[in-house]
């Protein structure tokens, strides 16, 4: 088929056609297109000529917003499946946020702030996070200042200074992932890790370097690319290894992160003995660490692990162990709103897996715990969705309140 004349609506098209008359219609290359989700030029090239196979569904969603294509099905033909199903909307501030990561530094006056005090602003954006069920919109109205902040200290600071303040720039860019994650935004995220890393690189500082890592690899994994995310993963922990001898408290919690995101991806990917030998590896180094750590950006800590088990046995699809694990996590103090939030996803999750009718009562929870988690998260939103339509009539119209509640058409 001559691509030049392709017709949208014909069914017989493929992805990767549907892919190229999308892009050429846009304008737009394949090298800016891989870079809009994450991937290259060639990668592009493979999927438009039918060289490999269909991309996965979170890489479709990434290609479907990056085209500006509303409903995924113009990709992949079939019934309609509308973006916002699986993304939740834009977030008021989305707009401030981009334009403070995107301002040029230098085009700002006056003297720097004091570092410490940037320092005790982030920090205090991390517990007003943690603290909040609503936690994007308190993120957006802290974000667009303490991004020009740090881009300035960053810029205007020398030596030892400089190396601290680059660490905190590369600390309010990962904060910055959390709100824009989930967002109808995939190039202002990659744009963020990318900054990240090459600030945290400058920086020397090993902190930061490993927060930086940690969100690259979700990026990736989330871009449904598991490989360039475990090998940016094992990266992390090999140039972090050398450090660890004499870590204090926040970097082996690094380390542990890590070490979960080797299991996380491994259980994306299907490998159950992988997943669960690194799962291990990871909860040994959290129970080496005080009760009452936790990490505010990884939320790594040793109450975490029974949550992070349930979700290893999702990805992997293992009912039996997701229900053990899920009682297991049931008494977990999670010490943060949209973490709890997530668990509870998670957890609605594991009861899907195993026909548990409370599935749509642990969803009801997340939303109480953080109505914002569960507005942005796609399994929350597709979950309602099919709950909504298809669950057993009692469940139906609890699931429409909350499909409403949330912004979902059904």
């Amino acid at each position: 088929m001559d691509d030049r004349s392709i017709d949208p609506a014909d069914p017989d098209l493929t992805v990767g056609q549907r892919i190229r008359y999308y892009r050429e219609r846009r304008g737009i290359s394949r090298e800016v297109l891989g870079g809009l989700v994450g991937r290259n030029r060639r990668w592009v090239k493979a999927v438009e000529r039918g060289e490999i196979g269909q991309p996965k569904l979170p890489t479709l969603l990434n290609l479907a917003e990056a085209l500006k294509v509303s409903d995924v099905a113009k990709l992949t033909g079939g019934e309609p499946l509308p973006l916002r199903m699986f993304r939740g909307p834009g977030h008021p501030a989305l707009g401030d946020v981009r334009d403070a990561v995107n301002a040029v530094a230098v085009s700002m006056t006056g003297p720097p702030s004091p570092l410490d005090h940037l320092q005790a602003r982030l920090d205090a954006a991390w517990r007003a996070r943690h603290a909040s069920p609503d936690h994007r919109t308190v993120l957006g109205a802290l974000l667009p200042e303490l991004i020009r902040d740090a881009k300035h200290a960053a810029r205007e600071y020398e030596g030892a200074d400089k190396r601290r303040a680059l660490s905190l720039l590369a600390r309010v860019y990962n904060l910055a992932q959390f709100f824009i994650a989930y967002q109808p935004s995939a190039d202002l995220l990659w744009r963020v890790v990318e900054r990240s890393i090459m600030a945290a690189e400058e920086s020397e500082d090993p902190k930061a370097f490993g927060g930086a890592v940690w969100l690259a690899a979700q990026a990736h994994r989330d871009a449904g690319d598991f490989d360039a995310a475990e090998a940016v993963n094992r990266e992390g922990l090999d140039l972090l290894r050398p450090r660890m001898t004499d870590a204090d408290d926040e970097l082996r919690a690094m380390w542990g992160a890590l070490h979960h995101e080797v299991a996380y991806t491994a259980a994306r990917a299907g490998q159950s003995g992988t997943a669960w030998r690194w799962w291990d590896r990871a909860d040994r180094i959290a129970q080496s660490l005080p009760a009452t750590h936790y990490d505010p950006m990884t939320s790594f800590s040793r109450v975490i692990m029974n949550a992070h088990a349930v979700t290893i046995a999702v990805e992997l699809r293992q009912g039996g162990e997701a229900r053990k694990q899920t009682r297991k996590a049931e008494s977990a103090a999670i010490p943060s709103q949209p973490r709890r939030g997530r668990h509870l996803i998670e957890t609605a999750r594991a009861r899907r897996l195993y026909g548990d009718d409370a599935a749509p009562g642990t969803l009801e929870d997340a939303y109480l715990a953080a109505p914002e988690t569960i507005r942005y998260n796609g399994y929350a939103r597709r979950m309602t969705a099919e709950l909504a339509k298809e669950g057993p009539t009692a469940l139906r119209r609890n699931a429409r309140e909350l499909a409403g509640r949330i912004g979902i058409l059904v």
